[in-house]
């Protein structure tokens, strides 16, 4: 899949996409990811690509005419590649979910327009973009890091850049609920007065027991830091009898 990514700041991606995990599926190409400096796109001396809003207020807005030679260019440059959407991240968006990320995943990418200053001109957004996308109810300086946040979301879940193919089925969200608390060695914390221990249960051997205990950590959890989520899972028939058991003696 390709990702073609409009941005003033071409230099805060590379860090990102070079190390860590996720590097494999941008070495491999997997997903790949071509950057393109909005600044290249202007066409006076000063590379200008913002002015003053009409109306007043603070701030700049980006315009439009260099946003759409970068458009074009990337558009030619994707002749031959399958038809991808434009995405402007911005907090009017739809908040990115796993089952944003799990489409992507499984698409042949998109073409990023990572908004600066006070936002886009409004009539780029209307005559080019297919989808908004915001990391949630709060504003940042731009849209490289949302573009980031999906594209390391993206990569995570290609085959092999895991270590274990079902580390991401295990994932919070992977099924609408948070993840189950995890537990690695020593067995006890000598240093701990209280949780020093590994709970017995993971300890037992028994694979449909530590699946049960995973299943109730993760349910526990979700209704008591994100009720919402057991209230769409409700909905949506992803609880079982067992859980509607276990929520119902749950104590919160």
């Amino acid at each position: 899949m390709r990702f073609d990514v409009i941005t003033l700041f071409p230099e805060l991606f590379a860090p990102h996409l070079a190390h860590g995990i996720t590097r494999r599926a941008f070495e491999s190409e997997q997903v790949k990811v071509t950057l393109w400096p909005l600044r290249d796109h202007a066409d006076n001396a000063y590379r200008r690509v913002d002015d003053r809003p009409y109306g007043g207020g603070p701030g700049m807005v980006m315009l439009v005419e260099p946003l759409e030679r970068a458009l074009a260019a990337v558009r030619a440059a994707r002749a031959d590649a399958v038809p991808a959407p434009v995405v402007h991240f911005s907090p009017t968006g739809r908040r990115i979910d796993q089952a944003t990320v799990q489409a992507f995943a499984t698409s042949p990418g998109a073409i990023l327009v990572c908004g600066r200053y006070e936002g886009i001109d409004q009539r780029f957004i209307d005559r080019h973009v297919d989808v908004e996308l915001s990391l949630g109810d709060f504003v940042l300086s731009g849209g490289e890091l949302p573009a980031l946040a999906l594209l390391d979301a993206v990569a995570r879940l290609q085959q092999g850049v895991l270590g274990d193919a079902l580390s991401h089925q295990q994932d919070s969200f992977s099924d609408g609920l948070l993840d189950c608390p995890h537990y690695s060695r020593p067995e006890v914390l000598t240093t701990a007065d209280v949780g020093g221990a590994v709970p017995r249960e993971l300890l037992s051997g028994h694979h449909a027991q530590i699946a049960r205990w995973r299943r109730e950590q993760s349910l526990a959890r979700t209704a008591r830091q994100r009720p919402d989520l057991i209230a769409a899972a409700r909905a949506a028939g992803r609880l079982s009898a067992a859980d509607e058991r276990y929520l119902a003696g749950l104590q919160l």
